[in-house]
């Protein structure tokens, strides 16, 4: 497949590039920096270089891609747009090209529901990790309900705490509801699962949970 990936600098993103690479899909990487990507992974990509929240600027990453895959996220702990910000001009530039199929990442702990243990639905997520996150949260929940309205084949991927380790090859998924016992995913498990949802045609419109 073609492919656009942003946030392709970071680090679902890297992943998503290099195994769309090894499973022979041809990549677009769509980056604020072309430098940020590390040379041999430049060399195999195209590269376009574009402010991600102008629908005008990400258009040429866009046209003529099967899929788009978005590893958008925010640094920062305060109030930010990123997520929906990019998803606004991401889902715009694919309307006006044509191009139906999207993967976002979310964050599983942005939600409590009863696939999650007692302590964790009740105690964890509400009372700790949601105020700790509560502007990038409030951004993605913006982010999704964007994508919801589009029109498109959208998947969110929600991933539970992110750790850089190799694939485990074993990770667990759960549509539409948290997974139990899943507080911890690789980034290179996230960006596996998302590619093997690509070409799942009954994956649209669902969110899906992954854990390690």
């Amino acid at each position: 497949m073609r492919l656009a990936v942003f946030g392709a600098t970071g680090g679902i993103g890297l992943e998503l590039v290099r195994q769309g690479l090894d499973r022979g899909h041809e990549i677009t990487a769509v980056v604020r920096a072309a430098a940020r990507l590390p040379a041999g992974l430049r060399d195999r990509v195209e590269v376009v270089e574009a402010d991600v929240m102008d629908p005008a600027a990400v258009a040429p990453g866009v046209e003529g891609r099967d899929a788009v895959l978005s590893a958008m996220g925010s640094r920062e702990r305060g109030p930010t747009t990123v997520h929906s910000g990019s998803v606004a001009a991401i889902t715009e530039a694919m309307r006006r090209a044509g191009v139906r199929r999207v993967l976002t990442v979310g964050a599983a702990g942005m939600v409590a529901d009863a696939g999650d243990g007692l302590f964790t639905r009740y105690v964890l997520k509400p009372l700790v990790v949601q105020p700790l996150f509560r502007h990038s949260y409030a951004d993605l929940a913006a982010s999704e309900e964007l994508l919801r309205r589009a029109g498109l084949d959208w998947t969110v991927v929600r991933p539970g705490r992110l750790r850089d380790a190799p694939p485990t090859g074993r990770y667990r998924t759960s549509w539409d509801r948290c997974v139990r016992g899943g507080h911890s995913t690789v980034r290179a498990d996230t960006a596996d699962c998302m590619l093997s949802l690509l070409d799942d045609p009954a994956s649209a419109g669902h969110i899906v949970y992954v854990t390690s």
